[in-house]
């Protein structure tokens, strides 16, 4: 009987023991500070700076003298789509900058106060303030996805700070009324996560599932791109920002007219929805993720300045990265554009 007093007794004290550890390791993994974000060197030396409403993080690289260039992601991407980007421009003597978004990797806003906006002329307004800070008053700008968006409402509104534009899939201006017009259903089946988002349950699901729902937002736009787990991870720890989930869902929900942007950008909207010409120098980049657009022809009169337009077959979604040589070699002829 004592023998299994004893047995009993250490059985006990061990599921105790095992709880108690449990209890611990799930008590510090919640209050354990998030991982810092780890950049990689090619993309230049990582700062800091306040611009506007937000304290920007990003990376610099090149000589000083060097034009310089604005590379800006996409969503669900970061400023890692450009590692090979960046040697190739920096050999050519350029003076390349790379800023998270609001709500990706350690940019962060100033107050806490501050609406989470996530409207084209908002981001657009965050990097004429990113270049105000750095005393930039002209660049070469190229992005893709929001990244492109951003680069074409800034030359659109601001065309005296756009030394030259590259935008992967062309005008990607919104335009609200018109999104609210149905398209054919393949043509809907692409936006799916839009509808997603759209719901109290897209955005539980989107905060619940970050990492898996990007990465499969990373298969779809760009099939053919053989990424590894380590390629995704080093961009996903950008997700990991506390805005993220709150940028992501107000871009889209704002794009369907489902929530409002703010008043004080109510003039720059309106500038927008006139579908304004970009008159900058520009090359436009068309890929597989573009289908039927991908020719460049339905926004083509859009460009009035020097244009050129690309197209790169085999290449999906995330450009820069898919192709790094095609997309640094259109940043510089975009800068000698004649």
């Amino acid at each position: 009987m004592k023998t299994l007093l004893k047995i009993t007794n250490s059985i006990l004290m061990k599921s105790i023991l095992i709880a108690v550890l449990f209890m611990n390791a799930t008590l510090t993994n919640a209050q354990a500070p998030k991982q810092k974000i780890e950049v990689n060197g090619s993309l230049g030396t990582f700062k800091q700076i306040n611009a506007g409403l937000l304290n920007v993080g990003y990376t610099e690289a090149g000589p000083s003298t060097g034009t310089p260039v604005i590379l800006l992601h996409g969503w669900p991407y970061d400023i890692h789509s450009y590692n090979e980007v960046v040697p190739i421009l920096v050999a050519k003597g350029y003076h390349v900058f790379k800023p998270y978004l609001r709500g990706f990797g350690t940019t962060t806003f100033l107050s806490k106060d501050t609406f989470r906006n996530g409207q084209q002329s908002a981001l657009a307004s965050d990097i004429i303030a990113f270049m105000d800070a750095l005393k930039i008053d002209k660049a070469v700008i190229g992005g893709f996805d929001w990244g492109a968006r951003t680069a074409v409402v800034v030359s659109a509104l601001w065309p005296e700070r756009v030394k030259g534009l590259v935008s992967v899939s062309g005008y990607l201006v919104v335009n609200l009324e018109a999104n609210l017009k149905p398209l054919p259903p393949t043509a809907e089946l692409g936006w799916w996560y839009q509808y997603y988002f759209a719901t109290e349950r897209g955005k539980q699901g989107y905060t619940q599932n970050t990492y898996d729902f990007n990465k499969l937002i990373w298969k779809i736009a760009s099939p053919l791109w053989n990424f590894d787990k380590a390629t995704y991870d080093q961009t996903a720890q950008s997700f990991d920002n506390p805005d993220h989930v709150a940028i992501v869902i107000h871009n889209y929900r704002w794009r369907q007219s489902l929530e409002k942007g703010e008043a004080k950008y109510n003039s720059l909207e309106k500038r927008l929805a006139s579908k304004p010409e970009i008159k900058v120098p520009t090359i436009t980049i068309g890929s597989d993720f573009d289908g039927a657009f991908a020719d460049g022809k339905a926004y083509a009169n859009k460009f009035t300045g020097k244009y050129e337009h690309r197209i790169l077959k085999g290449i999906g979604h995330n450009l820069p990265q898919e192709d790094p040589k095609s997309f640094a070699q259109a940043i510089i002829d975009a800068d000698n554009l004649k």
